[in-house]
């Protein structure tokens, strides 16, 4: 590594030890090399000037040539502003400042020449711009683009604005002629059409055109997502050389006979590919890592069954781990009617478990007996022992720790396999960047019978006939969910409650005709369980509840499904509610209720979700609107610290650099070639420097 860029920012002409602290607490500066991976994130055209009388036909950001004629001050204390006239030959603008008057007002000189840059807005009929950025004409021949930087108010205040930033970032080019080595061949280069590493860094901090800054942002980001997945395949190759896995060649007695006599309905195309990859996982005497996708209602649950049925049929035992107890219990509840005809052993263990029914079954699973175990956390417990664990399924992983998921690795010699499930749909970049180090199946297609679910998004003014589908559908027999975002009113936020919603709800369907239930987390689990079990068992009409029900409960007869305050929701969880219905074979609904006005986020969402019922059309969207780190979390943040690249808007750039680094692993399998020093060294640094959590996943 050259070892310049790892020089202290400190040491940087400009800088010295109180602007360097505050570049390391607030942007995270701690070095050269630092400072010189801090991008810009937009440019400005220098080379573009307007005129203020062509203002209405300019979008977004302007810059002016003109002269301050006057200045003017008003208000006082915190209240105080300032404003600028500033003219050109074809008319007035207002410049307009109302933080730092005081100083502004010092820098300011009348009737000379300058050039001002901001957002032109118009109030009560007048232009103005407030806090533009002003400077002296620019008399260089050179034109081009001027880098704009993220910055800080405290950073501002210390002269490390935009500009002062970028008077670092040029000072330090300055320095020192060649400033990175190459990491890529010029092989690879020259195939995917990449400028140099050097040439890339200088011009993305200053290009003289788009096409330079497009080059620029391109060659960096193929990089830093290169270097991501080949981080990923590594530690996959690594992982799969090292783990052995339970050897699994029988189909078994036990699979055949449920599925030639007892599987409910006929496997979808999808279900029956899955399975197969599951099979072939199972056989190769590796450790299975492999992460199930599908769509809610799509069948996973059956699938899981079906291998860890083949499990059972090579002498080995399984597991599924569920994060609630009404999951949990609903897996058991289904899995053991299924297999109620066959000599196959299922047990439930859950934090309820009285302690008179643990003993036996702890007896049970140490000797062998027992062949299913479903549960929650409680599986996890170090009392919970096996004779034989082969398989372990986890149902909404993304909802238990890394912790407590490697405690099951302890419970055996050899690590069991392992099946993910998961009904909220990853994108497709986010899947090969953050499992890229697991294998990935996915359940595309649902079960056929299943009619989609029609969604309408309703304001809070069309209530009433949301109530008469409501009252029509009730009296056809069905059941009817509503979901809302709060239990208790909030002063912060004015969105409908819970407990108020219940009371109106219960004043608009009173008894004897109807009934309605109310679950919560704030309920006891005893008294959430008992208003749960009365909706299941149809001696309730309506659910009123928090999304305590987003995961677990399944109500085939339930046709409607009211979302309140759907503005307040994500597009993920707006999709996991919308699935509780649509379970039957009855046509059903998902009302969105909204207020009068939200906003084009929110709107968006509504849009979405009204057009589609695709989980991963929706969650491409959702990454769109949101962003990978509000996604997927805390437990992966240490691979977003991305410095240039999107997962959001850069799909294509993931892919390819991931068939690169594929096409580099398989030329070199040990990277020990010459043309692939850099590359080597780049990931040993990077393995060293964070933990393995696809090896727990």
């Amino acid at each position: 590594m050259n070892n310049f860029l790892i020089t202290p920012i400190e040491y940087l002409k400009g800088v010295g030890p109180q602007k360097a602290e505050l570049l390391k607490k607030e942007i995270g500066v701690f070095t050269f090399g630092d400072l010189l991976e801090y991008y810009p994130f937009r440019y400005v055209d220098r080379s573009r000037f307007q005129r203020i009388s062509d203002l209405l036909d300019v979008e977004g950001n302007v810059q002016i040539k003109g002269r301050i004629v006057g200045i003017i001050e008003a208000g006082s204390g915190r209240g105080k502003r300032l404003t600028a006239k500033f003219q050109d030959e074809t008319g007035m603008i207002d410049l307009v400042w109302f933080k730092g008057a005081s100083w502004v007002k010092n820098t300011l000189k009348v009737n000379k020449e300058i050039q001002v840059y901001g957002k032109a807005t118009q109030f009560n009929g007048s232009w103005n711009i407030a806090h533009p950025e002003m400077s002296d004409i620019n008399k260089s021949n050179e034109v081009g683009y001027q880098p704009v930087y993220s910055s800080t108010e405290k950073l501002n205040t210390s002269g490390l604005n935009t500009k002062g930033i970028e008077k670092l970032v040029k000072g330090l080019l300055d320095q020192i002629q060649e400033l990175f080595e190459e990491p890529f061949s010029e092989a690879i280069c020259t195939e995917h059409r990449l400028i140099s590493k050097d040439r890339a860094v200088r011009l993305i901090h200053n290009p003289k055109s788009e096409l330079d800054a497009q080059q620029a942002r391109f060659r960096l980001k193929f990089e830093e997502l290169f270097f991501l997945q080949m981080e990923l395949l590594v530690r996959k190759k690594i992982t799969l050389q090292k783990s052995k896995g339970y050897i699994m060649e029988q189909v078994g007695d036990v699979f055949n006979t449920f599925y030639k006599n007892y599987i409910p309905f006929e496997l979808t195309g999808a279900q029956k590919r899955v399975l197969k990859e599951i099979r072939k996982d199972l056989n190769t005497g590796h450790h299975m890592n492999r992460l199930l996708q599908g769509d809610v209602g799509s069948g996973k649950t059956l699938v899981a069954l079906l291998s860890m049925l083949l499990t059972v049929g090579n002498g080995y035992q399984s597991a599924i781990i569920a994060p609630t107890e009404i999951l949990a219990t609903q897996h058991y509840e289904s899995i053991s009617e299924l297999l109620a005809p066959m000599d196959v052993k299922v047990k439930l263990l859950t934090g309820s478990t009285k302690k008179k029914d643990r003993i036996p079954l702890h007896e049970g699973l140490i000797n062998g007996e027992v062949n299913i175990l479903i549960g929650t956390h409680a599986l996890l417990e170090d009392p919970v022992k096996f004779d034989n664990l082969g398989l372990v399924v986890i149902d909404e992983q993304h909802r238990f720790g890394v912790a407590q998921r490697s405690r099951m690795w302890k419970k055996n010699d050899l690590a069991p396999h392992v099946l993910i499930m998961t009904a909220t749909p990853i994108p497709r970049t986010l899947a090969m960047t953050f499992y890229g180090d697991l294998d990935v199946s996915v359940i595309d297609e649902l079960p056929p019978g299943r009619k989609p679910i029609k969604t309408m998004h309703k304001y809070d003014a069309s209530r009433l006939p949301v109530f008469g589908l409501i009252r029509d559908e009730i009296a056809k027999g069905r059941q009817v969910y509503f979901v809302y975002p709060l239990i208790k009113e909030s002063e912060k936020l004015d969105f409908n409650n819970l407990l108020d919603g219940f009371e109106a709800i219960s004043r608009s369907f009173p008894m004897p005709q109807y009934n309605v239930s109310i679950v919560h987390g704030k309920m006891k689990s005893e008294d959430k369980e008992f208003e749960m079990n009365r909706f299941v068992k149809g001696e309730t009409q309506i659910m009123v509840a928090t999304t305590v029900i987003e995961v677990g409960v399944n109500v085939p007869n339930a046709s409607v499904m009211i979302i309140e305050s759907a503005e307040r929701f994500g597009l993920s969880q707006l999709h996991q509610l919308r699935g509780r219905v649509g379970r039957g074979a009855e046509k059903s609904y998902c009302i969105l209720m909204t207020g009068d006005e939200i906003s084009k986020d929110s709107e968006k969402r509504m849009k979405t979700m009204v057009r589609t019922n695709d989980g991963f059309e929706i969650a491409e969207v959702d990454l769109q609107l949101r962003g990978p780190g509000d996604l997927l979390g805390t437990q992966q943040s240490g691979l977003l610290d991305l410095k240039i690249a999107n997962l959001s808007k850069d799909a294509q750039v993931v892919a390819m650099a991931r068939d690169v680094a594929k096409q580099v692993l398989s030329k070199d399998p040990t990277i020990e070639l010459e043309e692939h020093k850099m590359i080597r060294y780049r990931l040993q640094e990077m393995l060293k420097s964070r933990p393995n959590w696809g090896r727990i996943a």
